[in-house]
Parts: structure tokens; sequence; C-alpha cells
């Protein structure tokens, strides 16, 4: 084959490739998977929380953003709308039983069903266990892991009629956990106890409930960029320290992966799944 030729071939197969990321790119901000679906999402004013939120509408669902920054959810309320999406703002403090199962109730009433839900509402303190305040460890509990347990708890009456119905008949709940959810370290305990916590009910729930069509997920993300690394001064040495010459996940990767459980097939569910920056040990 001539030089000119194979140039040629490069030229086309490289026109072809490139084709193929813009087709790419235009089906996934046309996503038309969780059409007729509805989502709740706590944590929706920043982070993990708000990536997924904008993600879930991108790709056709109507969603609930959960969470007590009332202007934050406004504002990526309009953002959501102003791309074609669906968006109801619920403020709420998820530590509170009443407001947590509120929300869900608020959702459902507003669009008649409730088909995901994702809990990512989080805070991250630690710190040696002798200067942690103790008000910290109790706020991760009551965050963390009984904010978990009281959507869980208000949506699955919801999210099993949802999995007898069209359009999917099937309903998802994912859990964003942690690697600290899978490993403990020294000076974590409070976090660690959390997110094992959250993992571990995850999978009991998904045991639970496996075979009655809802599919229960956790996600564990190692260092990701969200606000949760400058919540308190006496963070600063540990964020230093974990993120130094570290490029973090961002926001939009964890909001893939869940993408990714819920958009699949009802034949498929997804237990688990580990997300670690590539140079994270």
């Amino acid at each position: 084959m001539s030089s000119a030729a194979c140039s040629q071939n490069i030229v086309v197969d490289g026109l072809t490739a490139f084709r193929g990321r813009i087709e790419r790119m235009v089906h996934r901000q046309m996503s038309n998977e969780l059409a007729g679906t509805v989502g709740l999402v706590t944590g929706a004013s920043s982070g993990i929380g708000a990536a997924t939120a904008r993600r879930l509408a991108a790709d056709g669902a109507a969603v609930a953003l959960v969470a007590r920054r009332k202007e934050r959810l406004e504002e990526l309320a309009q953002t959501i709308r102003a791309d074609g999406g669906t968006a109801l703002v619920v403020p709420a403090d998820v530590t509170q039983r009443d407001e947590a199962l509120g929300a869900v109730a608020a959702a459902v009433e507003e669009f008649g069903r409730l088909d995901t839900l994702v809990n990512a509402a989080g805070v991250m303190f630690n710190a040696p266990s002798l200067d942690i305040p103790l008000d910290d460890w109790e706020m991760m509990v009551d965050l963390n892991l009984k904010g978990v347990l009281y959507l869980v708890k208000g949506a699955l009456p919801h999210l099993l009629a949802a999995a007898e119905t069209e359009p999917r008949r099937v309903a998802d709940v994912v859990n964003i956990s942690s690697i600290a959810g899978r490993f403990a370290r020294a000076t974590v305990a409070g976090y660690n106890a959390t997110k094992f916590g959250v993992s571990a009910a995850t999978e009991a729930w998904r045991q639970e409930f496996t075979k009655r069509g809802v599919r229960f997920s956790v996600i564990e993300p190692g260092a990701t960029a969200t606000e949760l690394f400058v919540q308190r001064d006496y963070m600063a040495d540990y964020a230093s320290a974990l993120l130094s010459d570290l490029e973090q996940l961002r926001t939009e990767d964890i909001a893939d992966a869940i993408a990714y459980i819920v958009e699949n097939p009802r034949r498929i569910a997804v237990a688990e799944i580990v997300l670690r920056p590539i140079d994270q040990a």
C-alpha cells in the first residue's frame, strides 16, 4: 500500500473514531433511559449529590433535590430545568426523622412515584480520637448512617410499588459509602464506623429485597474533589497528607457509576463499586 493510501486510511479511521465520540456525547446529553421515572437524591446541594441529580435528570428522570441549603437547591433546579429536565426542591435535614420521611412524601406527592433513591448526603470529620469533638462523631452517625436508615425506611413502600409497574419494573437504592467503609485507618474511627455501617446495611437490604425487584447498591469512592475536606479547620493536616500529589476523582465520575447501576437492564444488579484515583494506594 502506498504511503498516500496509508495516510488516507489513517485520516478516515481518525474521522470515524471522532464521529463515534461525538455520537456518544450526544447520546449521553439526550439519553432517555430513565424517562417516566422519579429519583430522589440527598446531599443534592453540592458534590456527588448535585452531580448525580444533574445526571439522572439529563437521562430523563424527574428528580427531587434534597438538602438543607435551599438556595443551592434552587440554583441546581434552575440549571436542570434550563436543560429541559424536571426538578423539585425539597429543603430538609435528613438527620431529623420527620424531615427525612417528609422529603420522600413530598417527592411522591409531586411526581406520583419513586423509582430511584440515592443517599449521597454525608460528612467526614477525621482527627486523632483524643482531639476530635464528640459532637462531630455524633453528627457523622446522625447524617452518614441514621439519615440513610430514615430515607430507606420511608422510600421502601414506594420503591416496591415502582418495581411492579412500568416503565422499568425495577427500582434502585444507591448508597454512597467510601473506601473507609472497607478499610479502617488510624484517626478515622468515627467515619469508618459510619461507612462500614452503610456498606453492611446495603448488603443486608440487597439480600432482603433481591427477589422483589428493588436493587441495592453501594459505591465506595476514594478521594473525590468535594467539600468533605474543608468542613473543619482541624482537618487541614489530614487533608493535606491525603491529597498531596493526588489526582482526585471528580464528582461526575461517581455520577457516571450511579447512572451505570440504575440504567442497567432489570436482570443486572450491581452490588458494589469501588472507585479510587489512579494514584491513591
